[in-house]
């Protein structure tokens, strides 16, 4: 994929290239700040855009809104949001954007486990949402009224499907069977007034639309 990187760390910035370049991927601009990102996603038409939150000049959202402001422009243009933190505000923002395809808000630390960002990169690429699950804990946290009617194991398999993880992989994650939490999801599913949907993708944009409020 052709790839705009926005991250104000030059260290991190060229780190993260190598790492793509790695993969076959091609970073065809980086940017320091969020205006920089918005000039480069314009010039260069990349097919995801890859950004951190806290940017120049004031180190707080810049790179969170200037992803809102390109999903608003762009709304079939895939973005990846790095943090070192959860931006709920923002976040939701973005979630909220082209009904949430192709889009993902992973903290940074998951850049160490390379296979898990390099899958998430391909994963919103091809349209699906990656959230990570600190930012479906805190969204969780955020809501805790209308969840105090799950159980805690509902709530574990709540947070593993807003990860977009398949029945299958929630099953493997918590040693139970298919059809044990095909059970949770159902039970989830009423006690939140949501409809049933096959789709993964869909099903995970409906409880995080639940959760945001």
């Amino acid at each position: 994929m052709r790839i705009v990187l926005a991250e104000d760390s030059v260290l991190l910035r060229e780190g993260l290239v190598g790492l793509l370049e790695r993969f076959g991927h091609r970073v065809v601009a980086g940017a320091g700040t969020a205006g920089e990102l918005i000039a480069a996603v314009t010039e260069h038409r990349p097919d995801i855009v890859v950004t951190d939150v806290r940017m120049p000049p004031g180190f707080s959202d810049e790179g969170l809104r200037a992803a809102v402001e390109l999903r608003t422009l762009q709304p079939d243009l895939p973005v990846l949001v790095l943090s070192q933190y959860v931006q709920r505000a923002y976040a939701e923002d973005l979630l909220d954007s082209a009904d949430g395809r192709g889009v993902g808000y992973l903290l940074k630390e998951r850049i160490g486990h390379v296979e898990e960002f390099v899958d998430a990169l391909h994963r919103v690429g091809a349209g699906d949402t990656v959230v990570d699950p600190e930012v479906v804990r805190q969204l969780i946290r955020h809501r805790r009224d209308p969840l105090s009617r799950l159980t805690a194991r509902e709530q574990e398999v709540l947070a593993l499907m807003a990860e977009g993880r398949s029945n299958a992989s929630i099953a493997a994650a918590m040693t139970v069977s298919e059809g044990t939490v095909s059970k949770h999801f159902g039970s989830i599913l009423g006690k939140l007034d949501l409809s049933l949907d096959d789709t993964t993708n869909r099903r995970v944009l409906a409880v995080l639309a639940y959760l945001r409020g």
